[in-house]
């Protein structure tokens, strides 16, 4: 990419190039532990290095899709990620777990808002914590969620939930019970 030797950094991962975020991250933690120096059993610096750099070039999506293009032109084979018009299909499954996530953040946020009205916010690490996922992936949600302005960060750093945060947990809650009234009347229909 940059005039030097090209490098397989899937290889060095022991990843397939279609793998997604979540398992390249997963054999970078893996890798990384195994390989690491203060391990005991297997450490190998050379290989340690080789992993945290093929990891870093891999976990930006916009390097990985860049890398993916010379990986595509020196791997035989290998055929380019990219479709018609430049843009990947959104993955549904990957969508709706999204909304789950969603869903989840906002009726913590909403729940600690009901316990305490005036000091309601919550620290961004204990909110990525009970959501169990990456750095990326918390950045992405939190966007998200501020940018349709259903929380906020407060003044003493932590995540609140916003008054429109708060009607659309009640609107979910009615469409969740609407949903479940209809499946209710249907099982009772059939029978």
């Amino acid at each position: 990419m940059d005039g030097t030797a090209f490098i397989d950094f899937y290889s060095i991962l022991q990843v397939d190039w279609n793998c997604d975020q979540k398992s390249l991250e997963h054999a970078y933690r893996f890798l990384a532990k195994k390989y690491h120096p203060d391990h005991p059993d297997s450490s190998d610096a050379d290989k340690f290095n080789d992993v945290v750099q093929a990891y870093r070039s891999l976990r930006n999506p916009e390097q990985r899709a860049e890398y993916d293009l010379q990986y595509a032109v020196n791997v035989p084979g290998a055929v380019p990620k990219f479709r018609s018009g430049g843009a990947d299909p959104v993955d549904e499954n990957i969508a709706l777990s999204d909304g789950e996530v969603h869903e989840r953040t906002l009726r913590l946020l909403y729940t600690k808002r009901r316990e305490c009205a005036l000091d309601a916010g919550v620290a961004p690490f204990l909110v990525q914590e009970m959501l169990q996922c990456t750095e990326e992936h918390f950045n992405f949600h939190m966007w998200y969620l501020k940018a349709k302005g259903f929380i906020e960060t407060t003044e003493q750093g932590t995540l609140a939930i916003t008054i429109q945060g708060i009607d659309h947990v009640i609107s979910m809650s009615r469409t969740n019970r609407a949903e479940k009234l209809r499946i209710a009347q249907s099982d009772e229909y059939r029978e």
